[in-house]
């Protein structure tokens, strides 16, 4: 549970810190106190999207910090576990940071995480019921949403969307290959030109620059022949040929060397230089001896080439283009002379799909089925305790013509909240007042199968008033009886069922405005009832009746021998004090 939380910098709060008990919590205050901003500051922590607008005026960071007693959450310390996050046995500290320049950091137990991970952790801990909800609540998806939360369906929901989305891309892969088939048979005549003009012109990557070579020698045969003849001769011809030449230089050496041993260094070179000239006269005088105009192999590389450019001017520029274009050619006239197979193959596999979509989606349907008569009977009963003694509710499930991602039929909440009216659907017939209490039935029924220890209702309790508002307050109290529940109300009839009483007030300092809080108890919280019910709190008369208010609310939770309140369930273990 939820045991303290800290706001700083966060709107008009300055530095608040909120301490919370078990059993049921109350948030009150005049009307733009700021009690939504410390929700806002929880879903803050929680890992809701924030901005720096958040941010209080003049300060760099807002930060919100929550610490939570998880001694009895073991799934929760295995999630821990599995993210690297270290726990004590007791506490575990949440933290939450947003600059003035928007950036927002993330701690839990110090330990830095990602908005998404706090977020993950957060739904684990606390659970937030606000007035939206009620407005969500005539939203068929909400509904069905509602129901499959009550039958414990997630993993058959997990499943059905799995069996579907393969299907889906089954289908789109059957229609992708049938269209590309049928294109390559429109294109079939021209597919089998391009195939048959490359592949009887066979090219090969890297001849056409090949080609280019052999044809520039061909085309110069006599005139390379001449240069190298010309160039071996200037090496190892005549008494001027260069090798002749360098005779004076061996013999310079070899006198240099005799009288100068260290020299040898300068002989070595000169041989290496001679024996150098001496191979490359060698070669020179051998490609003399083998290039040879040939104009017949000429003409017939030169056709070779034309034939090269004409397919590379259709199909190129580049010979790798070519080969590509014949490639993909052949590809799409298999589909033609192939893709039926491909066809069936899918064919087979899309009904085994369908097959699986269909088994998945019946067994989402008998959850459904086995649990909408009774949460209609959990939820009906709880009615005329919120004022609405004839009213029942009813989920219809409406079958679809195909199975979709959600299964086989759409969700339907049907009421009727008054004497004599018609069964029909929840946003035909509900005021705002009457969503309200129907979203509260709701969440109670719910909260008994939530692991979420902390349930939040902000102002849940709008569009009530008198003494439904103080059924309303019976029906937190009992779930307060397996939950820590915090509900800013602005009833005094809820206020008056709180097991702690936080008030939140706003309040100047210096220039500048701040909200604050404080836990009232005795003087101070008659003062506080006496406020809410609309009388001056400071006349006898009002405190008075807030007195009688408190003392009517002591009376109707007071424990039995057995230890149980008058809603039937047994109360927590307190350890704030002992309960109103």
């Amino acid at each position: 549970m939820l045991v303290e939380l800290r706001i700083r910098n966060v709107a008009v709060i300055d530095a608040v810190t909120l301490p919370l008990a078990e059993g049921l919590n109350v948030l009150t205050g005049e009307t733009g106190a700021g009690k939504s901003l410390i929700i806002g500051a929880l879903g803050m922590l929680l890992g809701e999207r924030t901005a720096a607008d958040r941010v209080r005026s003049g300060s760099e960071k807002a930060t919100v910090e929550g610490v939570f007693d998880f001694r009895r959450q073991t799934q929760l310390r295995a999630l821990l576990d599995e993210r690297g996050i270290e726990a004590d046995d007791e506490l575990l500290v949440l933290k939450r940071e947003v600059g003035s320049n928007g950036r927002s950091r993330a701690w839990i137990n110090g330990s830095p995480v990602t908005a998404a991970v706090l977020a993950e952790i957060g739904a684990c801990l606390v659970s937030v019921h606000g007035q939206h909800d009620s407005r969500q609540l005539v939203d068929a998806e909400h509904q069905r949403d509602v129901l499959d939360a009550y039958v414990q369906a997630a993993e058959a929901r997990e499943r059905v969307s799995e069996a579907y989305s393969q299907l889906m891309a089954l289908r789109a892969r059957e229609r992708e290959l049938e269209q590309r088939r049928q294109d390559a048979a429109r294109r079939s005549d021209y597919l089998r030109y391009v195939v048959r003009e490359i592949e009887d012109v066979a090219p090969v990557v890297g001849e056409d620059d090949s080609l280019d070579g052999d044809i520039r020698r061909l085309s110069h045969a006599e005139e390379l022949q001449g240069l190298a003849a010309q160039a071996a001769a200037a090496i190892t011809g005549d008494d001027r040929a260069a090798l002749t030449r360098l005779a004076t230089v061996r013999r310079a050496l070899t006198s240099l060397t005799r009288i100068d041993p260290e020299l040898e260094r300068l002989q070595a070179g000169f041989d290496a230089a001679v024996y150098a000239l001496d191979e490359l006269s060698t070669e020179l005088e051998h490609y003399a001896e083998t290039v040879e105009a040939d104009p017949s192999r000429l003409r017939t590389l030169e056709r070779r080439r034309d034939q090269l450019l004409g397919l590379m001017r259709k199909y190129g520029p580049t010979m790798s283009d070519v080969l590509a274009t014949g490639a993909s050619a052949r590809a799409e006239l298999e589909l033609v002379d192939g893709g039926a197979l491909d066809l069936a193959a899918i064919a087979g596999a899309r009904a085994t799909a369908e097959g699986a979509l269909s088994e998945a989606a019946a067994e989402l349907t008998r959850l459904r089925q086995s649990g909408a008569a009774e949460f209609s009977r959990a939820v009906s009963a709880l009615l005329p305790e919120l004022g609405m003694q004839e009213g029942r509710v009813a989920v219809q499930l409406i079958p679809l013509d195909q199975v979709g991602v959600a299964g086989a039929e759409s969700v339907s909440f049907v009421a009727s909240l008054n004497a004599g009216s018609d069964v029909r659907p929840l946003s035909r017939i509900a005021s705002g007042g009457e969503l309200s209490r129907v979203m509260l039935a709701l969440s109670t029924v719910l909260a008994q199968l939530q692991q979420v220890p902390t349930l939040v209702f902000d102002e849940v309790d709008a569009g009530v008033g008198g003494a439904v508002a103080w059924q309303v307050g019976a029906l937190m109290r009992r779930v307060a009886s397996h939950h820590q529940v915090l509900a800013i109300s602005h009833l005094a009839q809820i206020a008056a069922r709180a097991h702690h009483h936080i008030v939140v007030h706003k309040s100047a300092v210096g220039t500048v405005t701040t909200s604050d809080t404080t836990v009232v108890t005795d003087d101070a919280r008659v003062v506080e009832i006496a406020r809410m019910l609309g009388g001056d709190a400071d006349r006898e008369v009002s405190r008075a009746h807030a007195r009688e208010l408190i003392a009517r609310g002591v009376e109707m939770v007071s424990t039995t021998s057995t230890g149980e309140t008058e809603a039937g369930g047994r109360r927590p273990a307190q350890r704030r004090g002992k309960p109103v």
